[in-house]
Formats: structure tokens, C-alpha cells, sequence
């Protein structure tokens, strides 16, 4: 008798053969902090300021980023290469109620620069402190009393923080807001909000500072909200055949550290407690020139700003930044084999410093696969010639992380393509933000409610999720611009054809800033960066164009506290010369931040973009109406933009790629 799980076995190959990239040895200059150098950040800090007389908290550890000049010097040197470059650390502490700036170095194992930060807004808020604060209202009698005038068990109660933001205030201290939800009969506690319940927590004291019962609404019910598959009951939703993967050589692609090789791609994944993810040394193999090629010194995603559109007394303050104030990387879910990432992938952990300087092991925070998924790389049927039809399947090597921050979970890709093109993916998924309501039909709203009425008591509020990438390209080096092909039309007057109009390209380059700010969708053009330095054989200019993505624009005025705060997000491209300090398009101190230090600011100095060492930053954005669909978990939601190169090869660089080589087995049988 024939299985009835279907077996679909595909022994992939790699596109390409090339000579091995040469090793580059244990450690590269870019590489993310090992849990013994946390450790050893740990011990030197410590020791400077003894937790005996101090109190100490690590709020940011990462890699201290090398010069670009020397990280690039140390990539050109030949095989073996020389030791790797000092190594140090970029500190952000709480000592004693101030906010320090310090570098460490791990050679000299000491602290070599520390500066008490004067600005407004705080660091990342960290795990352990927004555990200890979550906890704190299941001992505080007053909330004991709300929870019991409601009837609930408090046994059933679980609470979670959410930062304050800023609204004009002209001091305010280190607080967070702690929310509570009702978990009896589901897990889906975000599902459940004690709407009205509200408590602020001094986070330096970790103490409740302020404690409100403003209004009973009631609790949303638990009926239909829950998610997990060995808990769900018939009717059941369609069900698919089995399939694996098999790749019998192993995975097409070479792990050395940090440093990934694949097909004719060579690049190096980092990690960062706030970013996550982190690109850089991108290079392609251009076969014509028998060489490497740059492409993108170093990527990654900036900030993620998600304002939700309630301004209630309740819901006002709901404007987060999500890497920022929370970390993307420290966010980071573990993978689940076989479902978040196919049976092909292999995985990598990640590692960052929780609140006491000890290193955190997150397992299977990235995984790395090729994918297979039937498209076309390129195809072409000749009908004027019959039996010609050429087709290259496409294979792509995807880098993937999920980062769940609260209710809402972040699937993060870098799609890198054997055709020079990197797609960025991002997939929404996870529980949406609701608010308990006293509604159980549209007819009873009588007034904005914003948002959508999903299920009894339960509104979906309306948001956005605006991603800011910063995409530093070195297109065939370092000295780029920034170059508009705007599409025109063009009237035909002189009667000289039967067409009356048509378009054509009017090329403009970006010499400033501001000449770069640009928001999509007002006017067609192509937006590329090009090496003016480097020409085609046919005399076009080297390029990378960007794709953009769908396109969506911030709604709020810009006077707006939260949009003072995300002003980066008002234009949907920023071009900047590099500028190692220029990292968080929010600033570095994201918490209660103002939006005095943002790229806003920066770019108000106007300076000099063209042939300079240039970075890109674009800002993709979901204008998001819950709708029924949504509920109680949301299907994944996706967007990206793409990186294509233009003009950067002398043809088509797949013309003479091998396809993959495919194995037929026969069907299973018991």
C-alpha cells in the first residue's frame, strides 16, 4: 500500500564551482563578541566599579567596530592572514542612576574611554529588569484589590512592560509601564488585557512610582483564541502532504566562523543585541573578471518604529521602537527545525550580556539554507525557432532570524540571489495589540473606536510597523553617488511620428542630503547608487539599484510627539556620508528619546554625498487594519525591497549557470 505522506526528495548542487575562498581564520575584525570576551568585559568593568559600593547594571555590550579603513586593509591581505585587529568593546551601563558610555579594551583588558552621557532619553531596557518590574503588581495590594473587585483570580494573572515614550515633558525618570492579561483558559494572554489597570515602574528603584484603575471594561473571553495545535479541535483547516529535502553532498554553501561562502556570494553574519542581524563585506564573484567584487560593507536593521493609533489616556503612549527600546537581537526566538526554517538549514546560535554583564547563549538564533522553490532564475521559449526552450531553476541562500518583541513576531531574512541581487524580507506574524472594549457588534460603536472589532470585547487597534535599514553599499568601492533616473514624458510636437508621447530617462545626482531625501510614490524614478570612478565596456555607469517595496507613509503630523521621535521615518530614502557614530537612525539612547539626535538631525548639516563614502538608509513601512483574519494569531504578513545590480556586470552574470542536478526517487511504499 502506497504512503500516504507523499516523499518529494531534491538533491540540489551548487550553481557554481570556484577556487575555495581562502580562509580567514578564527576570528574576523567584524566578528560579534564571544561569551568569554562578555565575560571579560564583565570582569573589567567590575572592576573598576565594585558592585560593593555601585549599582551596576549592563544595559548594551557589543563589538566596538574597527575602523572601516583597517577592517578593509586586514581583507586584503593575502592568505595566512595577519592576526586580527584589537578587539573592544562599546559599553552602555546604569551606574548609579547616570548612563555611561565606555570602551573596553580586551587586550589590555581595561577601560579606555568612559563618558557619563548628558542627553535625554535612556538605553535598551533589558530583560532582567522588565522581569522584575512585570512581577511586581502580583505583591501590591492595591492591584490585588482591583483584580478581586473583578472577580478574577489572581493566580491567573500575568503582567508585561511597555515603554512610556515622551510627550513633552521636560523631566522624566527611568520608567516603564507594566500592563496585566488574564490568562485562565488560553495562553494567548494579549488576547485578554485588564484594560483600565495601568502601573509605572521606576526602573533604577524597581519600585511602583504610580498605580491607576481608571476604568472596568470587560475582559475579553478566552473562547477562540487558542493557538497551539495539540490543543485545537475538529473541524480541522486543510491539511498538506509531506515533502523533504535531501541534499547528499551537504549544504551547497561553506561556514568558516562568521564568514559564509556560497555559489559566487562570499559575505560575514554578526550579530547585535539591538540590531540583530548583521551583514557586512558582501562581495560577488564576477566571473569575467575572475574576482571578487564589493558590494555592501555592512547592513542591518536601524529601527523599527510601530505608533498605534489610540490616543485615549490609556493607549496614547503606545508609540514603541521596538529595536531601540527592547533589542531586536536580544528578542531573538530560538528556530524551530523543520518549520521556521526546511529540513536543509543549518543553524547558528547568537550570544549577548543580560543586565549583570553574563553572557545570555541564545540557541538557534540564525539559520542558513539554500531554497529551492520552483521559480525561474531566467527562461526563454524561441517561437520563432521551434525547439528552443531554455530555463535555469533559481536557487537562493536565505539568512534567517525571528524576533519576537511582546506580542508580535519579526521574520527576518537576507535573500542573497546567484544573480547579484539581495532581497530584504521581513514577515509579520504573532498576536495582535487589542484592546478590551465593551462591544459585541459594530452597531453598538457609536464613535471612533481605533480599530476593528474582532471578537466579543476584543478591538484590534490600528498601527504601523516602519522598518529603517541601514545599508551601507560600497559599490566596487567605497566612492559613491547617488544618482535619480527620474522617468519623464515627452511630448512628440513635430509631428515627426504617430506617437504623441512617450518616456525616457532624465538623470539627476544627489550632491547633498537633502537632494537625496525622497518620498516614494510622488513621482517615477529609478534610484540607483553608482561608482561614478567605474564604467561598463559600453560607458554606463557601475550601479545598484533599489527595488522598493509596497509603499507606505507616516499618517501622523509631524508635530506629533511620537513623529518628532521617528522623524526618520517621514522620508522613505536618506543618503548620509559614512559616519562611524551614525548607526541608530533614532539615536543611540532610544528610551524617553526626544528626537534631538535621530538622522533627521543629522542630515540638517546638508553635507557633500557625491563620490564620498556613502551610506543608504530606507525606510519600508505596513499601514495595518486588523481585520477578523488576524485573530487570534495573524497569518504572516510580508514586504521587503530588493538591491539589484545595474550596469555592475558586463551581461547576464547567470547566462552559464549549472542548474541544479535533480535525483527522482520512487514513490515510498510500506
Amino acid at each position: 500500500m502506497a504512503s500516504s505522506t507523499l516523499m518529494l526528495f531534491f538533491f540540489l548542487s551548487s550553481f557554481f564551482t570556484f577556487s575555495p575562498i581562502p580562509c580567514l581564520g578564527r576570528y574576523h575584525p567584524l566578528d560579534p563578541l564571544t561569551q568569554s570576551e562578555f565575560t571579560r568585559v564583565r570582569t573589567i568593568v567590575r572592576k573598576s566599579y565594585p558592585s560593593s559600593i555601585h549599582n551596576l547594571t549592563f544595559q548594551y555590550i557589543a563589538l566596538d567596530e574597527p575602523d572601516k579603513s583597517l577592517v578593509k586593509s586586514w581583507l586584503s591581505k593575502p592568505k595566512p592572514k595577519p592576526k586580527t585587529l584589537p578587539r573592544r568593546a562599546f559599553v552602555i551601563t546604569r551606574l548609579d542612576k547616570h548612563s555611561h558610555e565606555m570602551v573596553v579594551d580586551l587586550s589590555t583588558r581595561s577601560v579606555v574611554s568612559d563618558k557619563v552621557y548628558g542627553g535625554h532619553g535612556y538605553p535598551l531596557l533589558t530583560f532582567d529588569e522588565q522581569t522584575v518590574a512585570s512581577e511586581l503588581p502580583l505583591s501590591y495590594k492595591p492591584f490585588i484589590n482591583s483584580v478581586k473587585k473583578r472577580g478574577l483570580n489572581l493566580s491567573e494573572v500575568v503582567c508585561t512592560t511597555f515603554s512610556v515614550g515622551w510627550f513633552g515633558e521636560e523631566h522624566k525618570k527611568r520608567v516603564i509601564k507594566v500592563l496585566c492579561y488574564y490568562i485562565e483558559g488560553t495562553p494567548n494572554l494579549y488576547m485578554r488585557p485588564l484594560e483600565g489597570i495601568s502601573l509605572v515602574v521606576d526602573l533604577d528603584e524597581l519600585k511602583i512610582a504610580e498605580y491607576y484603575d481608571r476604568d472596568r471594561v470587560p475582559v475579553p473571553k478566552a473562547q477562540g483564541t487558542e493557538y497551539r495545535l495539540s490543543k485545537q479541535k475538529p473541524p480541522f483547516g486543510p491539511r498538506f502532504n509531506g515533502f523533504a529535502i535531501v541534499q547528499p553532498d551537504g549544504p551547497g554553501f561553506k561556514i568558516d566562523g562568521h564568514t559564509i561562502s556560497w555559489a559566487n556570494w562570499v559575505f560575514h553574519l554578526g550579530f547585535d543585541v539591538r540590531a540583530g542581524p548583521v551583514i557586512s563585506t558582501a562581495s560577488i564573484f564576477d566571473v569575467e573578471k575572475a574576482t571578487y567584487r564589493q558590494v555592501l560593507y555592512r547592513s542591518f536593521i536601524s529601527e523599527l518604529f510601530v505608533p498605534y493609533m489610540d490616543p485615549t489616556e490609556e493607549w496614547y503612549y503606545k508609540t514603541f521602537f521596538d529595536a531601540g527600546e527592547f533589542g531586536f537581537g536580544q528578542s531573538a526566538s530560538p528556530l524551530e527545525p523543520l518549520t521556521d526554517c526546511p529540513e536543509n538549514a543549518v543553524f547558528m546560535d547568537a550570544h549577548y550580556a543580560n543586565s549583570d554583564g553574563t553572557p545570555v547563549n541564545i540557541t538557534n538564533a540564525f539559520c542558513i539554507f539554500e531554497q529551492h522553490a520552483g521559480s525561474a532564475l531566467w527562461r526563454h521559449t524561441e517561437t520563432v525557432i521551434p525547439g528552443i526552450t531554455e530555463v535555469r531553476p533559481e536557487v537562493n541562500l536565505i539568512v534567517r532570524m525571528v524576533s519576537t518583541v511582546g506580542n508580535y513576531d519579526y521574520v527576518l531574512d537576507w535573500e542573497f540571489k546567484p544573480s547579484g541581487s539581495i532581497k530584504f524580507g521581513v514577515g509579520l506574524t504573532g498576536i495582535l495589540e487589542v484592546k478590551g472594549a465593551p462591544y459585541t457588534h459594530t452597531d453598538q460603536i457609536k464613535e471612533d473606536a481605533y480599530g476593528t472589532l474582532l471578537a466579543d470585547y476584543t478591538l484590534g487597534v490600528y498601527h504601523d510597523h516602519f522598518l529603517t535599514y541601514y545599508l551601507d553599499l560600497d559599490v566596487d568601492g567605497e566612492a559613491n553617488s547617488f544618482v535619480k533616473n527620474n522617468l519623464v514624458t515627452k511630448r512628440v510636437t513635430d509631428h515627426s511620428s504617430p506617437r504623441k508621447s512617450y518616456w525616457t530617462v532624465v538623470s539627476e545626482t544627489a550632491k547633498t542630503e537633502s537632494d537625496a531625501k525622497i518620498q516614494l510614490g510622488l513621482k517615477p524614478a529609478d534610484l540607483v547608487l553608482i561608482n561614478p570612478n567605474k564604467k561598463t565596456k559600453p560607458g554606463n555607469n557601475i550601479g545598484y539599484r533599489l527595488i522598493p517595496g509596497s509603499i507606505s507613509n507616516p499618517l501622523l503630523s509631524h508635530d506629533d510627539y511620537p513623529q518628532i521621535r521617528g522623524a526618520f521615518t517621514n522620508y522613505n530614502v536618506w543618503v548620509t556620508p559614512y559616519n562611524k557614530s551614525e548607526k541608530w537612525a533614532g539615536g543611540q539612547f532610544m528610551d524617553q528619546s526626544r528626537g534631538d539626535d535621530t538622522l533627521a538631525t543629522w542630515s540638517l548639516r546638508n553635507r557633500e554625498i557625491e563620490n564620498k563614502d556613502i551610506v543608504l538608509w530606507y525606510t519600508m513601512g505596513f499601514h495595518h487594519v486588523p481585520c477578523q483574519e488576524d485573530f487570534p494569531v495573524m497569518p504572516t504578513l510580508s514586504g521587503g525591497f530588493e538591491l539589484r545590480p545595474t550596469n555592475f556586470f558586463e551581461s547576464n552574470p547567470v547566462l552559464k549557470a549549472i542548474p541544479p542536478k535533480h535525483e527522482h526517487l520512487p514513490n515510498c511504499t510500506k
